[in-house]
């Protein structure tokens, strides 16, 4: 398949999409663009009110295509339009095949590799008349603060059975069948104020309680499937008054659930601890933000793509990850699926880069699974797809 990805469109395409500024609820221009060239390539395209309901400038893009073969499993390619920032200023070098970006921004290929991927596939079956199940590309919004464009996802919408999502700072052929559940939490620590110079002694310092309880805490890499952070405080208002508010923000993740709910009732115990030994207050919250996965090895989007890397000749790498993605939002809904490495490094930062190997291996992958799920029939007695022992 890597005579049919045409390279410099390829590269020319992603670095049309990396240049348009889309930081996250600011995705309308670059969805404008995606639909444009889905609908060129034989899609129907619709978009959904996940905008109006985050306060972004669009929606979800839900685009769909009929398939050449009769009875193929169909199949479901996602990534998303925002980005992190910094934006403003972008710019980019090539270096040894490397794309990276000019120092002062982020690249973008984080997510838009995957955008430029996508399209680029579409464009490969256009070309060459390939055979291809009903394909179903998702193009979500504000993924970037935690999945909010596809948990407003109009599920009503999807017709496929399996999803491919595309966004994993891994090398193409890396499969995540692991992520993580994750919550947030919110504490508010309530103190008592007093004039700093005057009389400090009248007070108590919500700040100073906030601090004890989070020397306190454990944090950072709580074991290999737990994560803890605080990452946000805010107290005060001004230098010579006790501040009698803090709040304070953050988080933890865990493959496992149990071993979720008791770091956080951990972090929950540290802030009661603290505030009961200066005789004060506290508030605390829980948001559920998502739901994590576990698939087996045998779970058929497994198998579909570990036998899409064997066709290419590249290594599958079966593993989990410490980061959520839009394949934890399909998981939660039903829809098997796992995220896929892209090939970026150094994501989120003003470092970020991606090989152009990558990024055309990453098509290349995405072209095979495609063939692999055409040659996959449904069996006459179940709703499970097996797969066929040939790829074309």
């Amino acid at each position: 398949m890597k005579e049919l990805v045409k390279e410099d469109r390829l590269i020319d395409n992603f670095l049309r999409l990396a240049a348009m500024n889309s930081p996250t609820l600011h995705e309308g221009e670059i969805a404008d663009l995606l639909e444009s060239d889905l609908r060129k390539l034989g899609f129907s395209v619709v978009r959904d009110n996940a905008g109006m309901e985050t306060g972004g400038e669009t929606g979800n893009i839900i685009a769909t295509k009929k398939g050449s073969i009769p009875g193929a499993v169909p199949i479901l390619l996602s990534a998303h339009m925002d980005t992190v920032v910094p934006t403003d200023g972008w710019g980019y070098r090539i270096e040894d095949g490397v794309i990276h970006s000019n120092g002062n921004t982020i690249l973008g290929a984080d997510d838009k590799a995957a955008l430029a991927s996508i399209l680029e596939a579409m464009r490969v079956i256009e070309e060459t008349g390939m055979p291809y199940g009903d394909i179903q590309v998702i193009l979500s919004i504000a993924e970037e603060p935690g999945l909010m464009g596809l948990k407003h996802l109009d599920f009503s919408l999807i017709t496929a059975k399996y999803a491919f999502v595309y966004d994993v700072d891994e090398p193409v052929g890396s499969i995540i069948t692991s992520a993580p559940y994750h919550y947030r939490i919110s504490a508010k620590i309530h103190g008592r104020s007093a004039h700093a110079g005057m009389n400090p002694e009248d007070g108590i310092s919500a700040i100073s309680i906030a601090a004890k309880a989070i020397t306190e805490m454990k944090l950072g890499r709580i074991d290999e499937e737990t994560t803890a952070n605080i990452g946000i405080i805010n107290g005060g208002s001004v230098v010579n008054m006790v501040p009698d508010i803090c709040n304070v923000t953050g988080e933890a993740r865990s493959l496992k659930i149990e071993k979720l709910e008791a770091q956080v009732q951990h972090m929950h115990e540290t802030f009661a601890n603290a505030t009961r030994m200066h005789g004060q207050e506290f508030e605390f919250d829980i948001n559920r933000w998502y739901d994590g996965y576990s698939l087996e090895e045998s779970c058929p989007v497994v198998q579909m793509a570990a036998r899409a890397a064997e066709k290419m000749g590249i290594t599958s790498r079966i593993c989990s990850t410490g980061g959520g993605s839009d394949a934890n939002i399909f998981n939660a809904k039903g829809i098997p699926a796992v995220a896929l490495g892209i090939g970026y490094r150094n994501a989120h930062s003003v470092k970020e880069c991606i090989a152009i190997s990558e990024l055309a291996k990453s098509t290349e992958f995405m072209l095979a699974k495609i063939l692999v799920a055409a040659d996959v029939a449904k069996t006459p007695d179940s709703d499970t797809y097996l797969a066929a022992p040939y790829l074309r």
